[in-house]
């Protein structure tokens, strides 16, 4: 992906996205100019306790260059009445495997790289200068702090404690001995600056947002680099929470970088490189290539348990359980990452309490969460997928039956833990969640207020529960344990029969999407996707259902949550987070939806008869995968985040993303939907 002076200007500059991690939960990111609008930009946000208990520690590094007796200001910063200017010395910016900036001042011309050492939490940044008649001097100034990343700094006094060994510089920020800073660069010298602090910085994205918007920050120092006429060099910044920084080579760990993500497309066997390839299918191979490398910055390891698992999104989600069984197969199977696939599993399966899956795990001391119902039914379908991917039934078997068999158990006994109030009905269907205590993925509260309430019996909660149970029947067979598949077998079909009773909606052709309420959402889907889906793909009523979510639910950019006939349709997503949260689940358009719908379409076009018929949804198949691929080929390459896709969009013209700007589950679908342009269903 690359972007031309032309599209450099300020304003659209500010609205384009990078971001790179480092594989255990930490990031840098900014804008294309350089600017940080977010108070989740940075050059370094690092975990403390891997990956969580990120802080930002660098901010950004400012550059300048001076020639002869004039400095230019290379860098870009928001004050709410003031904008430094270094982006129009910005010639081009680029993103491939990493973010590369090329500068221009007089005939000097400045190549900027930056990358972060995987597994470790160090960031690397080198200039490639190439003089012409004068001789030159760049100089770049560290802006620091040490701080949550989730919070704003409006503190205006900091304490450093600097211990300068020639070009090597350890930082202890406001009493933090324990985790000091490190920075480093290749040559030149440092000089010391005392009590620099940078008033102010404006997050424009956290003013949208109705945040603070503005922070106070430190320049430690600077360095200062000369650069003779005529010479071509490169210089190395590394910051870094390690003491090896002078250790650490800038241009091998950008070709490192490069060949570790070149390795996992390849091993991926997605993107054929072959000659005589016409240039859309160059295109395509581009698009899954890059799709490939975004999924990459999700997957991240969890050093204390000595296993993977998925971040949900940037900026500011960590990994959770619900959001990585549905990325799971996109991000880990499609790519064929088995083993990171076995490692996610062991992360979620190894906190398992009264059946329930851990929903996540707190940033701030690692514990785990159980605010969720549908994770460990999520988990169960993903093994499904898993074997279908790999025919392991021996880790399945060795590692998970168990904790599978544990799952059904407890939702059978029933479980408050957390609040979730799990239990099974009379008639078979599962009820779960109280007023206060909502355990779905419509979860959004405001102080008490529940936004979108769905306790009691929800569709895709019994659709994944039934699914569920008939997974273990087959596994219980499979296994020999076949006292155990009869009953799971007798449980399965007593609520089959009442799902179909009691959650059809004759007047709208839809299901409930809890019973009692007839609200025409997407979780119906659930209940035609699954793997063991609990209603007859072949009948009226599931057709029905699929046309009526396809009639009323879906757009270019996803599945709306709410249909727009319905009382408290809301398809904007903008303001403040009361307003946010109150359009959160009530219209706007999210894009796992459309992995979902996948799902359902194939098992609908798989299930029909009529051969004429079902070449025609293969013909509709074929559509809609057309329309996802070009659709998210543009904002893969054309919207905020740069190689990514965010959470959510407007559900009306013209479809403004929103929520997290790079979203795991929506670059798992959009993987899962567009590598089957080529498939025959």
């Amino acid at each position: 992906m690359k972007i031309s002076r032309k599209q450099l200007d300020l304003q659209t500059g500010l609205k384009r996205e990078w971001l790179i991690s480092n594989g255990i939960g930490g990031f840098a990111s900014s804008t294309v100019l350089g600017a940080n609008t977010r108070r989740y930009h940075g050059l370094l946000i690092a975990p403390l306790l891997p990956p969580a208990s990120r802080h930002l520690l660098i901010s950004k590094l400012d550059e300048s260059i001076k020639i002869g007796d004039k400095k230019y200001n290379l860098f870009t910063n928001l004050c709410k009445n003031y904008v430094s200017e270094g982006y129009k010395y910005l010639q081009g910016f680029e993103k491939k495997y990493i973010p590369i900036f090329n500068f221009k001042v007089n005939n000097i011309n400045i190549t900027k790289k930056v990358t972060m050492v995987y597994g470790r939490n160090t960031v690397v940044v080198t200039y490639t200068i190439k003089t012409d008649e004068e001789d030159a001097i760049l100089t770049l100034a560290p802006i620091v702090s040490f701080r949550d990343f989730h919070h704003i700094n409006t503190n205006g006094v900091f304490k450093i404690i600097q211990k300068i060994d020639g070009r090597k510089v350890r930082l202890e920020i406001n009493g933090n001995a324990q985790t000091p800073i490190y920075t480093y660069v290749s040559e030149g010298n440092y000089i010391e600056h005392n009590n620099d602090i940078f008033e102010n910085m404006y997050y424009i994205k956290e003013d949208e947002r109705g945040f603070i918007a503005e922070e106070n920050l430190v320049v430690s120092g600077r360095y200062e680099i000369y650069i003779p006429n005529k010479t071509e060099k490169t210089i190395t910044f590394v910051g870094s929470l390690e003491d090896n920084t002078e250790n650490v080579d800038g241009e091998k760990a950008i070709l490192s970088e490069i060949n570790r993500q070149k390795d996992i497309i390849e091993a991926t066997e997605l993107v054929k490189n072959i000659k005589g390839l016409s240039k859309e299918q160059k295109n395509y191979n581009e698009f899954i290539t890059d799709l490939i490398i975004s999924a990459d910055s999700f997957i991240i390891s969890r050093p204390q348990f000595g296993t993977k698992s998925i971040i949900a999104g940037y900026h500011w989600f960590l990994d959770w359980g619900r959001d990585a069984f549905i990325a799971f197969e996109g991000l880990l199977l499609i790519t064929k990452r088995f083993e990171d696939a076995k490692q996610v599993f062991r992360t979620f399966t190894r906190d398992i309490k009264q059946g329930l899956v851990p929903n996540g795990y707190s940033g701030f001391d690692g514990r785990p969460m159980y605010n969720s119902v549908d994770a460990s039914l999520l988990l169960i379908e993903q093994v499904n997928k898993y074997l279908k991917y790999t025919g392991d039934y021996k880790f399945v078997k060795v590692e998970l039956y168990d904790s599978l068999k544990d799952i059904i158990d407890n939702y059978c006994k029933g479980t408050n833990l957390a609040g979730n109030n799990v239990f099974i009905d009379k008639d078979g269907l599962i009820c779960s969640g109280t007023y206060q205590t909502q355990n779905t993925w419509m979860d959004a509260k405001i102080g008490d207020y529940v936004v979108t309430p769905r306790n009691g019996k929800v569709v895709e909660i019994n659709a994944l529960w039934y699914n569920s149970l008939k997974t273990l029947e087959f596994l219980a067979k499979k296994f020999g344990d076949y006292k155990d598949a009869e009953e799971y077998k007798q449980k399965a079909s007593k609520c089959k029969t009442a799902f179909n009773k009691k959650f059809y909606n004759t007047r709208r052709k839809c299901l409930y999407d809890v019973l009692g309420d007839g609200k025409i959402r997407p979780n119906q889907l659930f209940a035609i996707s699954t793997t063991y889906p609990v209603m007859n793909l072949s009948s009226e009523n599931a057709k029905a259902v699929f046309n009526t979510v396809t009639d009323k639910l879906l757009t270019r950019y996803g599945l709306r949550t709410l249909s727009r006939i319905d009382e408290g349709y809301i398809g904007i997503y903008e303001g403040d987070s009361f307003k946010r949260d109150m359009s959160y689940h009530q219209g706007v358009s999210w894009v796992w939806l459309l992995g979902l719908y996948s799902d359902a379409f194939i098992n609908i076009i798989n299930s029909e008869k009529d051969k004429k018929e079902k070449n025609n949804l293969k013909q509709r198949y074929k559509l809609f995968i057309d329309n996802v691929y070009s659709t998210f080929k543009k904002e893969l390459y054309n919207e905020e985040n740069i190689q990514s896709i965010s959470e959510l969009y407007n559900s009306k013209p013209p479809y403004k993303p929103g929520g997290t700007c790079a979203q795991a589950w929506s670059i798992s679908e959009i993987i899962k939907i567009c590598t089957k342009m080529n498939d025959k269903i």
